[in-house]
């Protein structure tokens, strides 16, 4: 048996090199070391791994006669059927028009959000007034208001981007204030010392010290757009990747419907990855483990 030592300064049990232990401690602390950095080639074979993994299961799954073919297809008819959908059938117009709702509601959140929550993460009386309002929004499920933006704004575009602008601006709102309010009361109490008025502080100060926290406040928002698209186009829609889904759920095309799926999920992380991108372009100083 492997005798243990104990190391009195750090309180860490130290294990022989060589032993069968050590090799299990090592295996350990290769998959469960806290805040370790990875190379980024290594950090693409491992998310690869993940993918393959999931695909390799629902191969499995779909060939295990747990549900009809038609009504479980594999990833095989799945992108089979994701091909025919942009060779035959017009999909890239769908998509084009989901994901132009998609930037133009959270472009028109972003401009509502981002003055607020400033104004709320770094004035006590403002946040007083705004937050109670705020918080209580955030609460009210967008789709319950598709009866009244249908009456108001009618079947087109602007009810569709209506809709998935109320799912998403006031969290960004909240969450952008959060950011604000986290800057160092140092660094607002050393600009006063030197002169610098309400202006220069929130530019200067506090905007630029957050503006990190809120790159990456965006693109974790920007998800949550996403998750409100088939609701918005489910209703009245003639184009976008929801509507489409619902044109095949008659016809009970569930190929179609989870390749639909598949669209919106590559959609999703190819936006994340340009904000990712983004973010350590431009605070290379924050390292990759920030975003």
């Amino acid at each position: 048996m492997t005798a243990k030592l104990s190391d009195k300064a750090t309180g860490q049990t130290l294990v022989p090199a060589g032993s069968e232990e050590a090799a299990n401690h090592k295996r350990s602390e290769y998959w469960f070391d806290f805040n370790q950095a990875i190379p980024g080639g290594q950090r693409l074979i491992l998310g690869a791994a993940g993918w393959i993994t999931f695909v390799l299961v629902w191969h499995i799954t779909s060939q295990m006669d747990l549900a009809p073919e038609r009504l479980y297809p594999g990833p095989v008819a799945v992108f089979s059927a994701l091909q025919e959908l942009f060779i035959e059938q017009s999909f890239l117009s769908d998509v084009m028009a989901s994901l132009t709702r998609i930037l133009v509601s959270f472009s028109i959140a972003l401009v509502i959000a981002l003055p607020l929550g400033i104004l709320m993460g770094s004035f006590a009386r403002v946040d007083a007034v705004l937050n109670p309002l705020m918080g209580a929004w955030r609460y009210l499920p967008a789709p319950a208001f598709i009866p009244l933006l249908l009456m108001w704004l009618g079947t087109g575009d602007t009810q569709k981007i209506a809709l998935l602008l109320m799912g998403v601006v006031f969290f960004l709102i909240i969450m952008l204030a959060d950011v604000t309010r986290q800057t160092p009361k140092v660094l607002i109490e050393t600009a006063k010392t030197l002169g610098g008025g309400r202006r220069i502080i929130l530019w200067t100060v506090l905007f630029r010290h957050s503006l990190p926290g809120y790159v990456d406040t965006c693109r974790q928002m920007l998800a949550v757009s996403w998750t409100y698209l088939v609701i918005a186009e489910i209703v009245a829609a003639t184009d976008g990747i929801g509507a489409m889904m619902m044109r095949a759920r008659r016809f009970v095309h569930v190929d179609d419907i989870m390749a639909g799926i598949v669209t919106i999920g590559v959609l999703g992380l190819l936006l994340d990855t340009v904000f990712r991108l983004i973010y350590r372009k431009s605070f290379p100083y924050l390292g990759r483990g920030h975003s």
